[in-house]
């Protein structure tokens, strides 16, 4: 799969899938593609070569890197898991709970920390029951400890839910236990595998250094 945008070729040759149950990394540096790509998968953006190929009524679901909401809307997390539908409050507090964020459905979203609305959002993404999750930099803007937190949660709703998950993301070594495969990204797949053989790839330790 090929992608322009204004003439341009911006991704070259893509190839790439995501099984159910598994959990692929994308990473690669500023400017690569990746949000691209994302836009690509979830059908906001169509590919000039190519095709994306999805399971039969497949459900995918989608943290975005963030989510503006007007300073002076007064939305509290409960009101936010519904806006685009109305959502029972028992499958609210399921999906919160599932992303670790039980205690904050009544808190307002103007006082969630990063970690906290990339929690919400994740729980957003799970009320569709998806059978892919894609997660664009959902350790964006949280701290260490939230992020190891974060990578613990993801591996769980795999394990617990068979989906497939996407996830984006710009440190390798922080992820590499919580991902099957990677996919290093730089317009084009510059290499891809286990974890621990594209780390010492050359054209990764190009991009990223050892």
């Amino acid at each position: 799969m090929s992608v322009r945008l204004g003439g341009q070729e911006v991704l070259s040759r893509i190839d790439l899938a995501v099984r159910p149950g598994e959990v692929v990394s994308l990473i690669g540096p500023n400017g690569a593609g990746k949000t691209t790509l994302i836009r690509v998968l979830l059908g906001l953006l169509p590919p000039a070569e190519g095709s994306v190929r999805r399971r039969a009524g497949l459900v995918v679901g989608y943290l975005p890197q963030r989510v503006a909401v007007d300073a002076v809307l007064p939305l509290t997390v409960r009101r936010l898991l519904s806006l685009t539908r109305p959502v029972p409050e028992r499958e609210a507090a399921r999906a919160l709970e599932e992303a670790g964020a039980a205690y904050l459905m009544d808190r307002s979203v103007h006082a969630l920390s990063g970690g906290e609305m990339q929690r919400v959002l994740l729980a957003r993404a799970l009320l569709r029951d998806p059978g892919l999750l894609v997660l664009d930099e959902p350790i964006q803007n949280v701290d260490v400890t939230g992020q190891l937190e974060m990578y613990g949660i993801i591996s769980r709703i795999r394990e617990g839910r068979g989906c497939g998950i996407l996830m984006v993301t710009h440190d390798l070594h922080v992820v590499m236990a919580s991902t099957d495969r990677v996919v290093c990204l730089n317009r084009h797949v510059c290499c891809h595998g286990r974890p621990e053989d594209v780390s010492a790839h050359p054209e990764y330790l190009a991009l990223f250094g050892p």
